[in-house]
């Protein structure tokens, strides 16, 4: 059965500096960051036919570019599936600035989706944006004939937002299981409702963590 691989970009720049960096377009990615691109397709080679979108941001694309160069499959970009925006926060670095955005974060998680980051969005937003490119891809690929696995580059915050609501996985280990740059979540369509297969080393079923959720790195 074809799967959705929902990938985290490669490292960036503001990943090693920890600068919040959500507007598109965004940082380009490290040279350690190209070379984890070339590897996640090295190492996930395919052996059928796939589908490979990235997000509009600059370091989504890069890294499905640089998955392309090994796999020969031409990528596509998707609006709608950056990352979550952070509004007032943008390019900061500070202690503070991310206590803010990890306080809200963990919020959603809670299952506030009307809790809004300064100038930025809310859970509901990113679901609105987000979800229909989804059930797009999904209808387009996961299902009937003609299936075919589609890999989509994005975001670590909003990857793991999305998968969790997606596949109903319990809140705690969503929030708390981190995902590093070109790690990723796998899922399948199955009779009408997502299941969640992996999470980037951990495969499922996913049961609760801890006793409360906890982000330690919203944005992995």
């Amino acid at each position: 059965m074809a799967r959705l691989h929902l990938v985290r970009h490669g490292e960036t720049t503001s990943n090693v500096m920890r600068r919040l960096d959500t507007a598109l377009p965004g940082a380009d990615l490290t040279d350690f960051g190209v070379r984890q691109g070339v590897r996640f397709a090295l190492e996930h080679q395919p052996e059928e036919p796939v589908v490979l979108v990235s997000s509009a941001a600059r370091r989504a694309r890069q890294t499905a570019e640089m998955i392309s160069s090994v796999w020969g499959v031409q990528p596509d970009v998707a609006d709608g599936i950056h990352e979550v925006q952070v509004g007032e926060l943008e390019d900061r670095t500070d202690d503070d600035a991310h206590g803010v955005f990890k306080d809200i974060v963990d919020r959603w998680h809670r299952g506030e989706l009307e809790a809004r980051i300064p100038g930025g969005e809310s859970l509901a937003m990113v679901y609105q944006r987000y979800l229909p490119v989804i059930d797009d891809l999904a209808g387009r690929h996961l299902i009937g004939d003609n299936q075919r696995d589609v890999y989509v580059v994005s975001h670590g915050a909003a990857i793991r937002l999305i998968a969790a609501r997606l596949a109903g996985v319990d809140p705690t280990f969503a929030a708390s299981t981190h995902l590093k740059n070109t790690g990723s979540i796998e899922l399948e369509y199955v009779d009408g409702l997502w299941v969640c297969r992996r999470w980037g080393a951990e495969t499922g079923p996913f049961g609760t963590t801890v006793d409360e959720p906890l982000v330690t790195d919203p944005m992995g």
